[in-house]
């Protein structure tokens, strides 16, 4: 089955960018081809690469950009949410003259991209409000 994930909290937002990673592993595990997740709200903080948790605490971010090389996902971060969060890619950092801070393996996109998953899915999983 064709799967896409949205993904609309942040890591310490409680459980559920912690239950859309586990889902998409589990996913993966059991055969089924993720197509694309989608990070929405505040679960664009997922791809900050200027987020640092605790030393006690695993590092989500990590995790994904782990799971994305191994099977090649596609990490899409909406732009305008992130955006308001203050979180840029290289264009976007020069053009509002801020820090470039968008991890490896996720890219910036529009709404565009999250309606073309729910269009080329079999199934649409969302996580978090």
């Amino acid at each position: 089955m064709r799967l896409s994930l949205i993904v609309n909290a942040a890591p310490e937002e409680g459980q559920s960018a912690w239950s859309a990673y586990h889902f998409a592993r589990q996913a993966l595990a059991d055969g089924h081809e993720l197509y694309r997740i989608f990070f929405y709200h505040g679960g664009v903080a997922n791809g900050c690469n200027a987020r640092r948790p605790p030393q006690d605490e695993t590092d989500l971010t990590r995790l994904w950009q782990a799971l994305a090389e191994e099977h090649g996902l596609d990490l899409v971060i909406c732009i305008s949410a992130a955006k308001r969060r203050g979180i840029f890619n290289d264009a976007e950092a020069q053009r509002h003259q801020a820090p470039s801070n968008l991890a490896a393996q996720f890219t910036l996109s529009g709404l565009g991209q999250y309606t073309d998953a729910l269009i080329s899915s079999d199934r649409l999983v969302s996580f978090g409000g």
